[in-house]
């Protein structure tokens, strides 16, 4: 009998053991975040920028956000819709994550954004801004850590008017963020718009627009062509001898994803940025030393902005003690984003876009070669309304 009871005790201790354990394990069980990038092709510099800095942040942090273990599954969505719904429809449904973030071209986004903030999936989007999103199709589930595309423009606008352009050529890509960055220049831009040119995504070749833009004599040239778009049309753009000669304005064509390829070629350019390395603030100053140091290049505003991401779901996690269940607690943690911008100021307007600042940035030549120099910050005067339009 005394053999029996103490048979039974020592199994009833080992249940208790194994649900203490168990429950430990489920306390303890990471939270899992997605992340959703192109990672290949003429893009692909741009998502490895997204995805290098988030994971330098979760590395910074011993492998934690908000105190609590993260897991951290990857995706390239090739810059291909389908492929992009297909890594989101995985990462909702089998791989059951809590969070997804990343997101590099806008025409993916526009993709995916929908089902995975309607399966009450957190996204925090970290480039791709699409206009629509920013309004009409906002979602609680949804926070941006960059800008959306009309304001990344507007931004460009305003700072031709400000240099005293009076006709400026305008050229972009053909898919959503590249009509958005022409809508959004409109806006701002106070001169005569001479010509605006849509040309295809990763078209490799750009000497007939070369030659077509030059025989319209502006007073300047504006382009958006983010990654190897960029990078071919600058180098065209120096070989038919207009850089110097005709004054080139971007946005998210000389950056730090590019400028590697680019080097000394890219000086002279002005750029409209929402992000350059040289900004002062103490954040800004070890995340560029931290990513330097570990990843051998400059972060461009991709890798800011997914730095920023991480930051931002650290400090929501730590609000809500690690947890995630609560989908109510979690939004409300992020909208207080209650962290340090690589960009300087940061909080979140209606919509859960950011109100943050967007600066002259200088391609000059440096000590070391082609190096990027921060001249002033730019004051938008005519913003799009997108918030109203957000009905949450």
């Amino acid at each position: 009998m005394r053999r029996t009871t103490i048979a039974v005790l020592g199994a009833l201790a080992a249940a208790a053991a194994l649900a203490s354990g168990n429950a430990q394990a489920q306390t303890t069980a990471p939270v899992k975040i997605g992340f959703i990038g192109t990672l290949s092709g003429p893009g692909g510099a741009l998502g490895q920028d997204q995805y290098d800095a988030f994971m330098l942040a979760v590395e910074q942090k011993g492998g934690k956000l908000g105190g609590a273990a993260v897991e951290v599954i990857k995706e390239d969505d090739q810059l291909k819709p389908d492929v992009g719904v297909q890594a989101a429809q995985k990462l909702v449904e089998r791989d059951k994550v809590s969070i997804i973030t990343g997101v590099t071209f806008s025409n993916v986004m526009m993709a995916i954004h929908k089902s995975i903030t309607g399966a009450g999936v957190i996204m925090v989007g970290s480039n791709a801004g699409p206009a629509p999103i920013a309004g009409a199709q906002c979602s609680p589930n949804y926070f941006s850590t960059s800008w959306d595309n009309d304001e990344l423009h507007e931004a460009g606008g305003q700072l031709s008017s400000d240099l005293g352009y009076k006709k400026m050529y305008v050229m972009a890509p053909n898919y959503q963020a590249g009509r958005d960055a022409v809508n959004g220049f409109k806006r701002d831009y106070t001169g005569q718009i001479v010509d605006e040119v849509y040309t295809q995504v990763n078209q490799p070749d750009y000497s007939a627009e070369i030659a077509q833009l030059q025989a319209s004599k502006p007073d300047a040239v504006y382009v958006f062509y983010p990654g190897g778009m960029g990078v071919n049309f600058v180098k065209q753009y120096r070989q038919a001898g207009l850089l110097g000669k005709i004054p080139l304005i971007s946005v998210s064509t000389i950056d730090g994803s590019t400028l590697p390829a680019l080097k000394d070629l890219a000086v002279g350019a002005v750029t409209s940025a929402p992000y350059s390395p040289d900004l002062d603030n103490a954040q800004n100053k070890q995340f560029v030393a931290a990513f330097e140091k570990k990843y051998h290049r400059s972060p461009s505003m991709y890798a800011a902005q997914s730095y920023d991401a991480a930051n931002l779901i650290d400090s929501a996690l730590a609000r809500t003690h690690g947890s995630v269940t609560d989908r109510a607690a979690l939004r409300t943690a992020l909208k207080a984003a209650d962290f340090h911008s690589v960009r300087g100021s940061f909080k979140f307007a209606s919509n859960q876009f950011p109100e943050a600042p967007f600066y002259r940035v200088d391609v000059i030549k440096g000590p070391d070669g082609a190096a990027f120099a921060t001249k002033s910050e730019i004051h938008i005067k005519k913003r799009a309304d997108f918030a109203a339009q957000c009905k949450m």
